[in-house]
């Protein structure tokens, strides 16, 4: 062998090592999510290609540049692209959303710099290294692909690490481990099976690619024997998309498996003469992993009928990650010319999220929808390139098993995405570039008509390899700045009441960065609202940026209240409280709002068209001291608004109670008696009239009304407690018991049983039975923990004379408050670790005054103690 071959060889063996060690590293990085992984990507990714160009001079190949390659190169410049400052006019061309957000928000804060296409610059910085990290990484896998050994070798690294992930996450389950590698726990995710992949979809998306590559190496492996470790690797990762309980891994990953089938057999037919022997093998590796799966299948079928379930009709599906799809799709159409910027969408989305929802939508979870919102027009004509270029490698001659499977495993995690964002991370993306590389490698019988462009590999050509690599690792520095770092250090700043100009000076910093990052300004605007009057005008201000940014922000609609409340201009900031309720924060009306409500125009301003949220108002007032005046005129104002309405009559039946509960009986009459008259025959109106008897002073008529209500309907838990709550007003404490007995086999939830114990408690304290009535309340506290179950518990042990005990209840209790809430139950604590104390000592001085009572105690010892505290 002659020098430039063993040199050349060496070479293109070190840009082997450096694809081998990308495909390890990416899964092992959290799934390609860790922030890190940028820079192992980059430098590997660079290495692979610069050192495959050179293997390739020293060796006199040509270099081939495949159709697949011209996607990955113009979306990185597309990138670039995006990145450029343009002038406001140019800017306005291209981008009209780009150019509205820099008049609008940017520049009357004094930002007047020139800006980009990008709504999201450090993002687009982080994705201009990604696409030339994967462009180079596609043009070396297709370089050390051209030797079967090599390209052999870097699928059974594909194959193996989706093996040995599976393994992890197996031993992860074996052993009750639920963070990795007993360390790191996930802070937003519970994955069925614990491995490095925080989310199933994807990890079911590179282990149903491991796995049908697994296939196509078994079926193509001399002798049989050898291909035993590919099989079982197979077989592991194919178990592991089951186990993974992704619904869409799973059906595309079958997907998968029936069209390598079809390809087989559409292969054999084709033949002339085909082996029958190989047709054998195909289908015996092919029911091997199948028998897998229905094993793995098996042993989670709860857990898959219960994910299938979820999805088991048009309904449910609509209500799924394809009803956002509209509005995504809205959301694209604004940015048809460039795009919004490549991984701009978290950011920039929330501005035309027209339906509120608790989870932050970092990408659409749909390829085309990604490329659209992102690239614009540019990126629909890419992908339609890319599907070419996949339709071209489907239509070559001579593919054998081994690539059939590697195509069908990648069209299936390519549907995949249709409904997910695997791709997006570089775990799946680089499995896909190196599996593509090994199927558009060269052809050993030579160039075929129409395929990849050649290229000399001259030195020129190496240079802009690595200055590609430069580029990439350059744009990691800009791209180091991340939405969730700059929130998190201006939410510091603002929690910790940082002085105002500190928190303005360092947002409008951090707003330059991230223009489109709602949040920024929200947080700035809070920061004023805190100063009041003086800073409400700022906190506008800044607060309108943030709704025209993310309009079903329900927080900035909080603030927005808050500021113009402070303005004196109560009619709009009640509306911005309303519309903080639509937009999803479901406390705020019975909460705060409520609070600075001083009139009833005020609480007509906040209310939404519903009758059932004025009802909830109006019990809101009535629990506030001093409020029921306001709350019975908002109730008159509400019952005409809403007259006629579905619901309407619980305001009538609001307004009897709490006529009843100010005495005011002849209003209560009438109140009751036009519930009677709109709903005669509703259980809650005949319990009303029975509460109204009772405000007359007819305690037993309405005590038998209540029990031949509660007769008719004796499964109705609810009434029983009701029933059960008035006769032990009545003092019939036995009858009460006897009641709650007769429910107890109906009890659904802890809840209700401690209720239940609760009541049971009261009953026999008011007996007498106190002993009995601890054991009730500490059973319920021990169901339903919370400080004022353990105080109640206390209460009865300190009367019982139990100090020692009751202290250890009132410690319980106080673990369940908050900090600024406890000292009151220490003090308490420390009041009966006193009277513990006087009673031991008045215990021993009574022993030593009296040796027959000494004695006594010694024989008897601590056998008391059971009968005083159970």
């Amino acid at each position: 062998m002659s020098p430039a071959h063993r040199s050349s060889s060496r070479y293109t063996r070190f840009a082997e090592v450096a694809l081998a060690a990308l495909v390890v590293v990416c899964p092992l990085a959290l799934g390609g999510a860790a922030r890190w992984v940028s820079w192992p990507l980059m430098v590997l990714s660079g290495v692979a290609a610069v050192l495959a160009g050179i293997g390739a001079r020293r060796q006199g190949q040509s270099l081939r540049f495949p159709l697949l390659a011209l996607p990955l190169g113009v979306g990185a410049a597309l990138c670039a692209v995006q990145l450029v400052p343009l002038p406001a006019g140019v800017l306005r061309v291209l981008s009209p959303e780009a150019a509205s957000l820099r008049e609008f928000a940017l520049e009357p804060l004094g930002l007047m710099r020139a800006r980009p296409v990008s709504l999201e610059p450090s993002a687009t910085w982080r994705e201009l290294s990604k696409h030339l990290a994967y462009l180079l990484t596609f043009l070396a896998a297709v370089q050390v692909c051209r030797s079967r050994e090599r390209r052999r070798r870097l699928l059974a690294v594909v194959v193996f690490t989706g093996a040995a992930v599976v393994l992890v996450g197996l031993g992860h389950s074996l052993l009750g481990v639920s963070s990795l590698l007993g360390l790191k726990a996930w802070e937003h995710a519970r994955p069925p099976l614990m491995t490095f992949f925080a989310n199933p979809n994807h990890l079911a998306g590179f282990l149903g690619l491991a796995s049908t590559v697994g296939v196509g190496l078994a079926l193509t492996t001399r002798p049989r024997s050898k291909a035993l470790p590919f099989a079982l690797a197979a077989g592991a990762s194919g178990l592991g998309v089951v186990l993974s309980l992704s619904r869409g891994g799973i059906a595309f990953f079958v997907f998968g498996q029936a069209l390598l089938v079809l390809w087989l057999a559409r292969q054999r037919r084709e033949e002339e003469g085909g082996s029958l022997h190989g047709g054998s093998r195909s289908a015996t590796a092919l029911l091997g992993l199948l028998a897998v799966l229905a094993v793995g299948a098996y042993a989670v079928t709860e857990a898959l009928w219960v994910e299938a379930r979820s999805a088991d009709s048009l309904e449910k599906l609509s209500q799924s990650k394809v009803s956002l799809w509209p509005m995504m799709a809205r959301a694209a159409s604004s940015f048809p010319v460039l795009g919004m910027g490549r991984g701009a969408f978290e950011a920039v989305f929330p501005r035309y999220q027209s339906e509120p929802n608790p989870n932050t939508l970092t990408h659409p979870e749909n390829a085309v929808l990604q490329v659209l919102a992102e690239l614009g027009v540019p990126g629909l004509l890419l992908l339609a390139v890319a599907l070419w270029a996949f339709i071209g490698l489907l239509r070559r001659e001579g593919l054998d098993a081994l690539e059939w499977a590697a195509l069908a495993g990648v069209a299936a995690l390519g549907l995949h995405n249709l409904f997910d964002f695997s791709l997006e991370l570089p775990a799946c993306a680089v499995a896909v570039l190196v599996v593509l590389g090994a199927v558009v490698r060269p052809r050993e019988r030579g160039k075929e008509a129409g395929g990849p462009v050649c290229l000399t590999p001259s030195w020129g050509l190496l240079c802009a390899g690595m200055a590609l690599t430069v580029v990439g690792l350059v744009a990691l520095v800009p791209g180091r700045h991340r939405l969730a770092d700059a929130e998190a250090e201006l939410a510091t700043l603002v929690r910790e009441r940082a002085p105002l100009d500190t928190v303005r000076a360092r947002g409008l910093e951090l707003i330059d960065r991230h223009p489109s990052d709602y949040l920024l300004y929200r947080m700035v605007a809070s920061a004023h609202v805190a100063r009041g009057g003086e800073g409400a005008g700022e906190a506008l201000a800044f607060i309108n940026r943030a709704l025209t940014l993310a309009p079903r922000d329900a927080l900035s609609h909080r603030v927005a209240a808050q500021a113009l409340l402070s303005l004196g201009r109560r009619s709009q900031g009640f509306l911005e409280y309303r519309l903080a309720n639509e937009a999803g924060d479901l406390g705020v009306l019975r909460g705060e709002a409520v609070r600075q409500a001083r009139s009833v125009d005020d609480l007509v301003a906040m209310t939404p068209d519903s009758p059932e949220m004025a009802g909830h108002l109006v019990d809101a007032l009535s629990n506030v001291l001093g409020r029921q005046p306001l709350a019975l005129d908002y109730n008159g104002w509400a019952r005409e608004h809403f007259a006629g309405r579905p619901g309407a009559v619980g305001l009538w039946t609001r307004e009897a109670r709490l006529r009843l509960l100010r005495k005011e009986l002849p209003e209560a009459e009438v109140a009751c008696a036009q519930v009677e008259r709109l709903e005669p025959e509703r259980l809650d109106t005949v319990l009303l009239r029975a509460e109204v008897l009772k405000g007359r002073g007819e305690g037993e008529a309405a005590l038998r009304a209540v029990e031949a209500l509660r007769a008719r309907h004796p499964m109705n838990v609810e009434l029983a407690f009701t029933l059960a709550s008035w006769q032990l007003d009545a003092g019939l404490t036995r009858r009460a018991r006897e009641t709650l007995h007769t429910v107890g086999s109906f009890l659904s939830d802890y809840q209700q049983r401690a209720r239940m114990l609760s009541m049971e408690a009261e009953a026999l304290e008011r007996e007498g039975l106190l002993s009995r009535a601890v054991e009730r309340r500490q059973t319920a506290a021990r169901l339903v923990p919370s400080s004022d179950a353990y105080f109640a518990v206390a209460r009865l042990q300190e009367t019982l004379r139990r100090y020692d005990a009751a202290a250890r209840s009132v410690r319980e209790g106080l673990e369940l408050l908050p900090p600024e809430a406890r000292e009151p139950a220490r003090a308490w604590v420390t009041r009966l670790e006193s009277a513990e104390r006087a009673r031991v000592e008045t215990r021993r001085k009574e022993l030593l005054d009296d040796p027959k009572a000494q004695e006594l105690e010694h024989l008897l010892g601590d056998s008391r103690e059971p009968a005083v505290e159970p």
